[in-house]
């Protein structure tokens, strides 16, 4: 069975690219088929892997569009079982083309459908915006995990995607779309701020967010230059095992797990505040 999972934060510079390369490829890791799709015009996440936007010629873009089928442009990476449908500069593009376009939150989903028993799991990279980009992903997604930074405004942008996910629910575009899973990412704990967020986060969503959490890491940053995932720059950095903790507990959570993660309370998810903030 494929599961489709979105990473999606509306606000930018949480660790969503970063996520979304090194979980895929951790999973790969652990003997999961996977695809990458990246849907950000930015193509972070092509280049991640080894594939820069400016040197693919066809890509996400070309599927969501009509123009191929998304079995044409899937690229090898660095990474056995790992698999990337690549983002290229017509990607910019793309939501001004669907304003207008039939059935134009639907087009990746049905893409997918026609490619899914390839694959254990799909990785959607969405754009930091709630445009038709990231509802096409939403749309087609099983569910969403979203990354949370520990700083002061981590819940910033967080609100607004909670919504979007309720609406695209209620709206009938994706009755069986969940929050699956909420993640602390550039986590620096020798700081009581990052404590703060950390423990207000876990005390708000509860089980939802999960245990493992995604160090600030040199190495993370520097791996994207060389066109690697973390994995396959340095598989014994912080940043590469955080990932691959997070990789074995989705596993556990999305396969194994015999109940689902129990729903928060509306009223307990307006803001997160944070007390203290200095060093420790």
């Amino acid at each position: 069975m494929t599961r489709v999972f979105a990473i999606s934060n509306q606000k930018g510079g949480v660790g969503k690219t970063t996520t979304a390369i090194n979980l895929a490829a951790a999973l790969a890791l652990e003997d999961k088929s996977v695809l990458l799709i990246d849907l950000d015009p930015q193509g972070n996440a092509s280049s991640g892997v080894g594939h820069p936007k400016a040197e693919v010629r066809r890509g996400i873009a070309d599927v969501i569009l009509g123009f191929c089928d998304l079995g044409d442009v899937l690229l090898a990476t660095d990474i056995d079982g790992l698999h990337l449908a690549p983002a290229t500069r017509e990607l910019v593009g793309v939501e001004v083309e669907l304003v207008d376009a039939d059935h134009r939150e639907f087009r990746l989903r049905s893409a997918i459908q026609q490619q899914a028993g390839d694959y254990d799991y799909v990785i959607l990279d969405c754009p930091p915006s709630l445009g038709l980009l990231t509802v096409n992903a939403l749309a087609a997604a099983d569910g969403v995990f979203i990354p949370l930074q520990a700083e002061y405004y981590a819940m910033e942008g967080l609100g607004e995607l909670l919504r979007a996910i309720k609406q695209i629910r209620r709206g009938g575009l994706n009755r069986k779309l969940e929050r699956s899973g909420i993640l602390l990412t550039m986590v620096d704990r020798r700081t009581r701020l990052a404590r703060d967020v950390c423990d207000q986060a876990r005390a708000v969503f509860g089980g939802e967010v999960f245990d493992a959490e995604i160090p600030r890491n040199v190495r993370l940053g520097e791996a994207p230059s060389f066109g690697k995932p973390i994995h396959a720059y340095d598989p014994l950095c912080r940043g590469a095992i955080a990932y691959s903790n997070l990789a074995l507990e989705v596993i556990q959570r999305i396969e194994h797990a015999d109940e689902e993660v129990p729903d928060v309370p509306a009223e307990r998810r307006p803001t997160l505040r944070v007390i203290g903030g200095g060093a420790a």
